[in-house]
């Protein structure tokens, strides 16, 4: 091999693997030391090749984003082996879903590349600014997939998320770039004290916030508990995702899910199924067992379930209240769908040549576009279904819910680690919006968190049980709940106006 054809070979593999490395910052390993690593490497092998041109600056962001995504969300290929006509699409997905989500970084390298790049501390900056403001288009553009941002490295490092509450995500995910970029000074031309300065200058960072997080933290059993006026369960069944595909008698299912349950008569009960427990019967069918739910549970209960229901030509995924005799009490229609997973993108084209939803049945879920809130014996609860709860800045903005209401069916990740991928995003939620969560996941995770992140109770993806709360978290606003992404532009405006600073002292 010519020496020549491997620097032009150099110019994929090296980012490639530098993206598939970075992948395990991520849940669930969360080495997230490894981004002090992998970060500077990537930016001083831009810098050192950016003079080659556009193409090559474009490529070494988009090979980093390939081998970035192609380690942490291979679990994609897992949703399309429960039907036969799917399977031949699988090594398409597991390859072409990568490369898509990675041009996405090849424009934050090229948008680099439009300005003098050079071992200064700015282009640290420009580089922190392209790269997450690309991750923040992409939590919007074609519906929105704002899955493993960089952020989501710090998640198992409750002390360093508080922040989280004044900032959000987007904001941390652009002060993480910069912050796991630092090391590269050590690489650039300054002088030694220069350098020390700027390396103890993150350290004093990283203390403050941690310090500020241990906190909160260790004075959140300070805050006021709020005694639950009912008992809530949240049940999680892990029932199995292909007993959907054998067209198995729902009675049996119904059954398993009310023995696990275990409603007790005079115990006043939320009872908050998952998302997909009932994922071969339509809320209308539900009905035809209306005798199991009469007779197994009482006055003093309520039901809350995730199932598919119709509204004249219309389906939707939703959340409702029910009471023992399945009377509707309220009703909530998921806003937010999963592309190919629940609805169809060019659907009249793509039906043409067999194409559906990767979901049972072929007709696209119709979204809504009203978040009403639930109000369950005065307990007030904001529904998320599944997808929903990955969205920063689009909770409803209010302050008149108690709870965020997760329910999710993670069993198309199969046994892999998208449910920790999920699951992490609960954890960001709650702090971001400074409320407790519940999380009723089939086939995934289920926890109760609270307005810190902490996880008060937990069941793995691979059990299934039952959780008891009889309390929770007087909760108040918080900043970022008040002003949402706008702080994340006025991050953007401080790190502008810092390059310029820095351009004109020559740094």
């Amino acid at each position: 091999m010519t020496l020549s054809l491997q620097k032009k070979l150099s110019i994929y593999i090296v980012p490639f693997i530098l993206g598939f490395i970075t992948s395990f910052s991520l849940p669930p390993y969360s080495f997230f030391f490894i981004n002090f690593i992998t970060f500077p490497l990537f930016l001083i092998y831009l810098i050192s090749n950016y003079k080659k041109g556009k193409w090559t600056s474009f490529t070494i962001g988009w090979m980093f984003g390939f081998g970035y995504f192609i380690s942490n969300l291979y679990w994609i290929t897992n949703a399309l082996t429960f039907e036969e006509n799917f399977k031949p699409l699988i090594p398409f997905a597991l390859i072409l879903i990568p490369l898509f989500l990675g041009v996405f970084y090849g424009l934050a390298t090229l948008a680099c590349s439009f300005f003098s790049l050079n071992k200064k501390l700015s282009s640290i900056l420009i580089f922190s600014i392209f790269f997450s403001l690309i991750e923040f288009i992409r939590g919007f553009i074609l519906g929105g997939f704002p899955w493993n941002l960089i952020a989501f490295a710090w998640t198992d490092y409750l002390y360093f998320l508080q922040i989280l509450s004044f900032i959000g995500t987007y904001s941390f995910n652009l002060l993480s770039v910069t912050i796991f970029l630092i090391p590269v000074i050590t690489l650039f031309n300054y002088k030694s004290l220069t350098k020390l300065f700027f390396i103890v200058f993150l350290l004093i960072i990283l203390i403050i916030n941690f310090l500020y997080g241990s906190f909160v933290i260790n004075n959140s059993k300070a805050l006021n508990n709020k005694n639950s006026n009912s008992l809530i369960k949240i049940v999680s069944p892990k029932i199995d995702i292909d007993r959907y595909f054998t067209n198995e008698n729902p009675e049996k299912i119904i059954l398993e899910l009310v023995k696990l349950s275990n409603p007790e008569d005079m115990e006043k009960t939320i009872f908050i199924f998952p998302e997909g427990a009932f994922s071969n019967i339509y809320l209308e069918d539900l009905n035809n067992y209306r005798y199991i739910f009469s007779k197994n549970y009482s006055d003093q209960h309520k039901i809350v379930i995730g199932i598919n229901s119709r509204d004249k030509s219309k389906i939707f995924n939703s959340m409702v209240v029910l009471d023992k005799n399945l009377n509707i009490l309220d009703k909530y229609n998921k806003n937010k769908l999963v592309p190919f997973g629940e609805f169809l993108p060019f659907e009249n084209f793509l039906s043409k040549f067999g194409i559906k939803k990767i979901t049972q049945g072929y007709n696209s879920f119709s979204s809504d576009d009203k978040r009403n809130i639930l109000n369950i014996n005065n307990i007030y609860l904001l529904p998320l279904i599944c997808y929903e709860i990955i969205y920063s800045g689009e909770i409803k903005k209010n302050d008149d819910f108690d709870i965020l209401l997760n329910i999710s069916e993670d069993g198309w990740f199969g046994n892999s680690v998208g449910p920790h991928q999920h699951f992490s995003h609960s954890v960001f939620r709650s702090i971001e919006e400074g409320k407790n969560l519940i999380r009723s996941a089939n086939n995934g995770i289920s926890a109760f968190i609270n307005s810190k992140g902490q996880i008060i109770n937990k069941i793995e993806s691979t059990e299934r049980g039952v959780i008891e709360i009889k309390s929770f978290d007087e909760t108040q606003k918080t900043l970022f709940s008040t002003l949402g992404n706008k702080i994340f532009f006025y991050f953007l405006l401080f790190y502008i106006s810092l390059i310029f600073f820095l351009k004109k002292k020559g740094s």
